[in-house]
């Protein structure tokens, strides 16, 4: 059995917002993120998606301890950190890094990208000598892509993927272990996309890095992960092995996900069979009775608006939070044959 590197037990993460009118004040609290499980392992990639507002980069900044959490462990290496103090916690930030969703408004104009990429060295080394900064920023230059004789343009000089690159050089330049992706591609155009997440699978190869891999594209994080989390208004709907949440997803909101990625053949796409969603994720400040996920499921029954469904364990580490998951029949796998490319449909 292998040992995780990181363990998250019980986090929850709340906001306390105004939700009164000009006149009248009403403060409530909101979960951002409620009651989320998980373990990251050494080397490997946990993708997190979910649409937007689900929780997921406050679940990341609460891993890199931006946010403190009402509850909760994020245990690093056996070490509570939520339990850490300010300078403890920002020593433990050499180990654990993060990549922004917006490659150019991460990077600070006026500095140099040798400078930004020098800064977490001087911070956490400072007994380094200026000609030891140099040379790790110029090695870690090549191996993300870059070269050497850029050391001193300014990020207005470069790429949206190469400003990545820079962002990606920001974080590997003091060795982490884990690297926290939040939305590293969003901002990217496609071709480019396909650059850096091969960029990042390479750099993990290589460094044996640990990456939580936040997105809401679901090729993208089938590409890159190994396990995938998939969440709904903070909480964890479905968790396994990237082929069991693509061939046997159990949750439909997991199958609703699936469906929603495009096939490349566009006779294939127009035969296809789909279960759309209905309606909009609901208020945070007023959410649903029981499952959170029941104003839009198709398969939603009395029982999932009087009780809250349990993460139950599955075969193989497969977890499902889903009443009826027993009952649900698993969507055509995109990209690959199915009774849906003849037109066919499965009843429920």
């Amino acid at each position: 059995m292998r040992n995780p590197v990181l363990q998250v037990r019980n986090l929850e993460v709340s906001f306390r917002v105004d939700a009164g009118t000009l006149f009248r004040h009403d403060y409530r609290s909101i979960r951002a993120v409620d009651g989320v499980s998980f373990d990251v392992y050494s080397a490997e990639t946990l993708g997190i998606v979910g649409e937007s507002g689900c929780g997921k980069s406050t679940l990341a900044r609460a891993l890199l301890g931006l946010q403190r959490p009402r509850r909760g462990e994020i245990l690093w290496l056996g070490e509570d950190l939520v339990q850490l103090s300010e300078e403890a916690l920002r020593r433990k930030r050499r180990e654990i890094q993060l990549i922004f969703q917006d490659p150019q408004g991460s990077l600070d104009p006026r500095m140099t990208v040798g400078d930004i990429i020098a800064e977490p060295l001087k911070t956490f080394f400072p007994s380094m000598s200026r000609l030891q900064i140099r040379e790790r920023v110029t090695g870690i230059l090549k191996l993300v892509g870059l070269r050497p004789d850029q050391i001193n343009r300014y990020p207005h000089e470069f790429s949206g993927g190469q400003c990545q690159r820079v962002g990606i050089a920001r974080a590997l330049v003091v060795n982490p272990r884990l690297v926290v992706c939040d939305e590293p591609v969003s901002a990217l155009d496609v071709s480019i996309q396909a650059q850096i997440v091969n960029l990042l699978k390479d750099l993990q190869k290589k460094l044996q890095l640990s990456l939580i891999f936040i997105a809401h594209d679901l090729s993208i994080v089938r590409h890159v992960s190994d396990r995938i989390l998939v969440m709904y208004m903070g909480k964890v709907m479905e968790m396994a092995d990237r082929s069991k949440i693509y061939r046997e997803p159990r949750h439909p909101y997991t199958r609703a996900l699936i469906e929603s990625v495009p096939i490349p053949d566009p006779v294939r796409e127009r035969k296809r069979a789909r279960r759309s969603l209905k309606g909009d994720m609901p208020s945070p400040l007023n959410p649903p009775s029981g499952c959170v996920f029941r104003t839009r499921c198709p398969f939603a029954t009395e029982l999932c608006a009087e009780k809250v469904p349990e993460l139950e364990k599955l075969d193989n580490g497969h977890q499902v939070a889903c009443h009826h998951h027993r009952d649900l029949p698993a969507p055509p796998v995109p990209g690959e044959a199915s009774e849906a490319d003849t037109g066919e449909t499965s009843e429920s």
